[in-house]
């Protein structure tokens, strides 16, 4: 008899750990990051497009928080997604442009990405898109805290069918990867966004009992553009629009997944994009309106991006602010918003929680740094201030852009003086203030004086005393 009870007792006790277990995994929220490519800052119905329906991220701003001053890490693609996963400038740890296939670098494995710290916490881990911080398999998404991957490992236009291969390019096949494996090499990448988003519900279904962490790094809009027979032809945009109501559509379809698994309320999701428009490609580009320049500019056109942020069981409905925000500032908030330790190493990005969840409008940074190219530093933000530093840049303005999918040409120019804009009353950053400014000047000097002393400006010769190297093949 007394061993019976005893292995009732046991029992009871197991299922008692059991059931405290699921309620503890349910007070962790899921995470879900949605993350374009290349996206100008108006190609969404609630950020002004006139001719792009996006019914699902205009309900998603309804029901959430909406950041019109949100920017991304970098104006370009590799920089961009080592900045949102780490928290880091990307110049603090090396990882500068965009990396190319067969790179011998990549995002060091000593960083700690958001997979990583969030599975410290329990999380399962899945990233479905584009990769682009390394190829080599060391650099991996299965080697940077991702249970599973499967997607591009670098920008889908890096591949045999280049408009400029063989006079500018020499690319190889485009790989598609299942974890390590390469499941494909792809000659069209129509179905690409049906795929990734497939596998990013199945995902969900799988691990609607536990925590998890879904990543959906969309190859698109970059050029290539690419859409399914579902969405072709629909836009009053074009191709383009075409492949932004495909994304809609997949923001849509996660939407759904979640609430037919009963995890809505507890999921939060962020929609944004790496970087602005490549405007060379003209009618296959997108529109940063109202912002000056596109992608490879630090204009706000380059950086200042679409952002929406659903949390139902935490943030209010419907609301929108125009705090200045960054990419490096996601970590450090997903850390807050899950009671996750911070990266032991030394990160730039702040959590931003409380002005989410209407704690105050003021951002937690005092500036926000915009470098390009290698360690560049081209711009400040500080506050409703603007200031840009005597730099190189490129523009389409009087060029001929390009067409059906072939780039125009950029003409370089040069920017001889700091230039000052205030952004409350000129976002299209059209009137240079600085001489009428002099005291917003010296104050956005000092700063960036004292971050030139921690990272560095290659264009002052400043050598920073806190930047760690990227990864490197040995």
């Amino acid at each position: 008899m007394n061993k019976y009870f005893i292995l009732l007792c046991g029992v009871i006790l197991l299922i008692s750990c059991e059931k405290k277990e699921k309620e503890v995994q349910g007070l962790s929220p899921n995470i879900v990051l949605i993350f374009t490519d290349d996206q100008g800052y108006q190609d969404v119905g609630i950020f002004g497009s006139p001719n792009i329906k996006t019914p699902h991220l205009d309900q998603m701003a309804r029901e959430g928080v909406t950041l019109t001053s949100f920017y991304a890490a970098q104006a370009v693609c590799s920089a961009s997604r080592a900045g949102i996963l780490t928290g880091c400038y990307p110049n603090r740890i090396g990882i500068h442009n965009a990396l190319m296939p067969n790179a011998k670098v990549g995002l060091n494995l000593s960083e700690t990405t958001i997979a990583e710290m969030l599975k410290e916490k329990g999380y399962k881990t899945g990233i479905f898109g584009k990769w682009h911080l390394g190829d080599h398999p060391k650099f991996m998404p299965n080697n940077q805290g991702f249970d599973e991957y499967f997607g591009i490992p670098y920008s889908n236009d890096m591949w045999p069918l280049h408009p400029q291969q063989g006079p500018v390019y020499n690319f190889g096949p485009l790989p598609l990867y299942e974890n390590e494996t390469v499941l494909d090499t792809l000659t069209d990448q129509s179905q690409l966004t049906t795929q990734i988003t497939e596998r990013s519900v199945d995902f969900i279904n799988r691990n609607k009992d536990n925590p998890f962490f879904l990543y959906v790094p969309h190859p698109q809009p970059h050029v290539p553009l690419y859409v399914s027979d579902k969405f072709k032809g629909k836009s009053e945009r074009g191709l383009y629009g075409d492949v932004i109501m495909e994304i809609d559509w997949s923001v849509g379809q996660i939407m759904d997944a979640l609430k037919k698994n009963g995890l809505e309320e507890n999921t939060l999701v962020i929609f944004t994009s790496d970087n602005g428009p490549w405007l060379a490609y003209g009618d296959h580009s997108g529109i940063a309106l109202p912002f000056r320049e596109g992608k490879g500019t630090a204009w706000e056109g380059g950086q200042r991006e679409p952002f929406i942020i659903k949390y139902p069981k935490k943030l209010g409905a419907g609301k929108t602010l125009d705090t200045p925000i960054m990419a490096i500032d996601i970590l450090p908030t997903l850390a807050e918003v899950t009671n996750t330790k911070l990266p032991e190493k030394t990160i730039d990005g702040k959590s931003v929680w409380k002005v989410l969840n209407g704690g105050g409008e003021k951002s937690p940074q005092e500036a926000y740094f915009f470098y390009y190219r290698v360690n560049e530093l081209f711009g400040v933000r500080y506050g409703k201030w603007k200031l840009y530093f005597p730099h190189r840049y490129r523009t389409m303005n009087g060029q001929e852009p390009g067409k059906n999918g072939f780039p125009g040409n950029y003409t370089m120019l040069e920017l001889e003086e700091i230039e000052l804009y205030n952004l409350e009353n000129d976002k299209s950053e059209t009137k240079n203030v600085a001489s009428k400014n002099p005291e917003i000047v010296k104050k956005i000097k000092q700063l960036a004086d004292k971050m030139r002393g921690k990272l560095g400006d290659s264009l002052t010769d400043a050598i920073g005393s806190e930047n760690r190297p990227a990864g490197t093949i040995e």
